[in-house]
């Protein structure tokens, strides 16, 4: 499954919410700097879809709020 992730950084609160069928908006509280915010955003949703975070691959926007994120079941 692919999703399309809105990532928002520097939050108080790490939270996944679901904004319609494919889309998720994902706050964190770690920042943009050498990939921590991404390894935030994949153990979040992890924890979300509770899967194991090696089943979840970013295909696009590693440096962008917007991203596209494979699932794998």
């Amino acid at each position: 499954m692919k999703i399309t992730v809105k990532a928002k950084t520097g939050r108080s609160e790490t939270s996944v919410k679901q904004i319609d069928e494919c889309t998720y908006e994902v706050s964190v509280s770690a920042q943009p700097e050498k990939g921590l915010a991404n390894k935030a955003i994949i153990d979040a949703l992890a924890n979300y879809f509770k899967i194991p975070k090696s089943n979840i691959n970013i295909l696009a926007g590693h440096a962008a709020k917007s991203k596209i994120i494979e699932i794998l079941s």
